[in-house]
């Protein structure tokens, strides 16, 4: 079976990695070709802008996979991959669309791994969605690719336990070589790609459609980051998890940018009764716990790391050293 992997950023490429490993050491490494990976052309990155390859580029490289860069998946990349004559599409945060003519050359079609229990949380931005609304699990799924996007049938899924610590980057990128995303994904792929090894038409595949009430996910922009002071601590904790790494959380300190790390819900939230301050006020300090600020409901914030605009990241106590009339300021 000849595959053809599609997929971008770093959690794209661990998945990647874990599937040639899992295969390699399996019954199945045999019959299994990886003949080649899809994936976006490099990009500019850093003050020198140079342009820098993915990451499933650079893995696929090193595993001497041939590799095909298209900011669009049309006439070119058909022209591209048909001759390769494969057997199955896999892809994971790959980005673009596919296309019925480019779908045709796959003897079995296509897979996808989505980080959701769908019809729950279709589209680009299910992780932070789940963070947000502050969920107990975290599902996976494995879907046949379907034109309409994350409308396909699903032949696998999955579910990750939540703690109510994670982060977007936590979740997906972990330390870099696994996370709990790409490790139980990888798992499901491998599974499924198994299944159409042994399989004569995609039908010998059992898959089933998707049901109950979907729910959808936007494009996440960096005025998204932005927080609004009146509403809850718990709100904007979960907000500031959801965008780690991107685009973070941020507010306004004397015109200049102000981003927050990492926070936890204070324990004097629900506990102020006076109804004069107003949210976005940074409180006296505590030395023993963090950088307090009033949100809405009287409910505080614990800030435990800050990083000002044009300034590296710093825990709480080197911000306030060098923070003046922080302490009183209303930020926002």
């Amino acid at each position: 079976m000849k595959i053809i992997y599609a997929g971008s950023p770093l959690a794209s490429a661990m998945v990647l990695s874990n599937l040639l490993s899992l295969i390699k050491e399996s019954s199945i490494s045999s019959q299994v070709e990886f003949a080649g990976v899809l994936t976006n052309p490099p990009s500019p990155k850093g003050r020198s802008r140079e342009l820098i390859p993915t990451e499933v580029s650079a893995l696929a490289k090193s595993m001497n996979i041939p590799v095909f860069e298209f900011d669009h998946i049309r006439k070119e990349a058909i022209e591209a991959v048909s001759p390769l004559k494969p057997d199955l599409l896999v892809t994971f945060d790959f980005g673009r669309i596919f296309g019925p003519k480019f779908l045709s050359i796959f003897k079995f079609g296509g897979i996808n791994l989505h980080p959701s229990k769908l019809p729950l949380y279709r589209g680009c931005s299910p992780v932070p969605s789940a963070i947000l609304n502050g969920d107990s699990e975290l599902g996976i799924s494995v879907q046949k690719i379907a034109l309409e996007t994350d409308t396909g049938a699903i032949i696998a899924q999955s579910s990750i336990n939540l703690t109510g610590k994670e982060t977007t980057l936590s979740l997906m990128e972990g330390d870099g070589k696994t996370s709990p995303v790409t490790q139980e994904g990888s798992k499901l792929l491998f599974e499924t790609i198994k299944k159409f090894v042994s399989a004569s038409t995609p039908e010998d595949v059992p898959s089933t459609l998707q049901t109950g009430t979907a729910t959808f996910t936007n494009f996440i922009k960096k005025e998204d980051g932005l927080i609004n002071w009146n509403t809850e601590a718990s709100s904007i904790e979960r907000k500031i998890r959801a965008y780690t790494p991107w685009p973070l959380c941020s507010t306004l300190f004397n015109g200049q940018k102000l981003s927050l790390l990492k926070a936890e819900i204070s324990p004097l939230s629900e506990k102020i009764t006076d109804s004069t301050i107003v949210p976005g006020t940074v409180l006296p300090f505590r030395k023993d716990s963090g950088i307090e600020i009033m949100c809405g409901k009287g409910t505080v914030l614990l800030v435990k790391q800050l990083q000002l605009q044009g300034k590296k990241p710093m825990d709480y106590k080197s911000f306030v050293n060098g923070a003046r009339n922080f302490f009183g300021a209303i930020l926002g």
